[in-house]
């Protein structure tokens, strides 16, 4: 009985541990700096992928668990996918809809002749 005790109490501390890990700010900004390679910083890309910064929450869930379930094809988010929990995709959904758009500033005019 303690045995069982035992293992039972261990597993709601490593349930708490995780559930308190998805809940925690700097564990979401760490986790959505992955993204900012490709999407840019916050959320905001630099053109060539998807903004994400301000996007629909319920948007970016049903993106993601089609990328993770393969029923949305993709080059590679669906690697990133699968490797991401609901609570997760659920947290970076938040933490993206927070962040606010920003239209990314214009490249200067440059010719293939040099400067002119």
């Amino acid at each position: 009985m303690k045995s069982l005790f035992s293992s039972v109490f261990f597993i709601y501390l490593a349930c708490a541990g995780l559930c308190a890990h998805a809940q925690d700010p700097q564990a979401i900004r760490t986790l959505a700096a992955s993204c900012a390679a490709c999407h840019g910083p916050a959320g905001n890309s630099l053109g060539g992928t998807a903004t994400l910064a301000a996007l629909n929450q319920a948007y970016f869930i049903q993106r993601m668990q089609g990328f993770k379930d393969g029923s949305v094809s993709a080059t590679v988010m669906h690697h990133h996918a699968k490797g991401l929990t609901t609570e997760e995709i659920a947290d970076l959904a938040a933490y993206f809809a927070q962040q606010p758009r920003q239209t990314p500033p214009a490249l200067p005019k440059q010719s293939f002749l040099g400067r002119q």
